[in-house]
């Protein structure tokens, strides 16, 4: 596959079916036990930052997470939003929903379900910096996200958007670990992924470093620092590997997306000999066509209440 073919939203599709077993069951039910009741006339305010395509807003109706929600979802990408807006249409649709479709979202509503969905293309701290957003959502929501950003510096205004006693949810964080079997070449291998973790962690945006290839494991500092207390915390590591009919739904594709992120962390890098890494994504690539390649990358999640005033 060409380079120029690959699709982000179509990878953010892919993903979500990786995303559905990583998810970890015991951080689930400990937000969905922890959620305030909700009604028609008092509906959870829930905020989502980097929500891509809108899976995770499928996910909690699928789920069962809440049925009355105001539900504000942000990325900094207007093609994933205006694939969201697509997206989330034809998914209540599908499901035997009722949606009124809105120039930034969509209602949603069914037998006693009635989802107001507001999608919007800014970035976070452009949102962070509307003083009425502060203070007003229940459930504050990151999925996939914090490994992205300077959690230390980050986190404590993403906790002023709830209000005290809000409940945040953050999942999939990255932590540090990429499994890639069969192995080709063992020194190698883990070369390459020694430099693809340091990548994460040399990440500069506006003369600053963000980004964190441990995310996962010091947001438990990270939390407790910005006034948060955690209720639950488990793994949610993504593992992909070929079944008897080969790798599920669009994985595949997952797994070549995964393999072109590295390609393009790590192909001009120094320290790598450019022939012998060509031929080592090459070979990776052609592992996912054999159904071949097992993929495993360790993740955590969280929920807690931000216990701000």
């Amino acid at each position: 596959m060409n380079q120029d073919e690959y699709s982000y939203t179509r990878y953010l599709a892919a993903k979500k079916s990786v995303d559905n077993r990583a998810i970890n069951n015991h951080v689930w039910q400990v937000l969905l036990d922890s959620l305030p009741q909700t009604s028609a006339e008092k509906p959870l305010s829930v905020f989502e930052m980097g929500a891509g395509i809108g899976t995770m807003i499928e996910r909690m109706l699928e789920w069962n997470l809440f049925r009355n929600a105001d539900y504000t979802a942000i990325d900094a990408q207007s093609e994933n939003i205006r694939h969201a807006q697509r997206r989330l249409l034809a998914w209540a649709t599908k499901h035997g929903y009722q949606a009124a479709e809105r120039t930034n979202g969509l209602l949603i509503c069914g037998e006693g379900i009635e989802v107001n969905t507001n999608l919007v293309d800014i970035d976070l701290f452009d949102f962070i910096a509307d003083q009425q957003n502060l203070g007003t959502y229940d459930l504050l929501v990151a999925h996939a996200f914090l490994d992205l950003v300077d959690v230390p510096d980050t986190l404590p205004q993403i906790f002023n958007l709830g209000h005290k006693g809000s409940l945040f949810y953050f999942s999939i964080n990255y932590d540090g670990l990429t499994i890639l079997e069969p192995i080709i070449d063992q020194e190698f291998d883990q070369h390459v992924l020694k430099l693809y973790h340091r990548t994460m962690n040399e990440r500069i945006q506006d003369g600053k470093r963000f980004g964190d290839s441990r995310t996962g494991r010091h947001l438990f500092e990270h939390i407790q620092n910005s006034g948060g207390q955690i209720l639950a915390a488990g793994s949610s590591d993504w593992f992909v590997f070929p079944g008897p009919d080969g790798y599920p739904k669009d994985e595949a594709y997952f797994l070549h997306f995964i393999i072109q992120t590295i390609d393009q962390a790590l192909n001009t890098h120094p320290e790598l000999d450019v022939t012998q890494f060509e031929e080592w994504i090459r070979l990776r690539h052609t592992q996912i066509e054999r159904q071949e390649l097992i993929y495993i990358a360790h993740q955590l999640d969280y929920v807690g209440t931000t216990q701000r005033n």
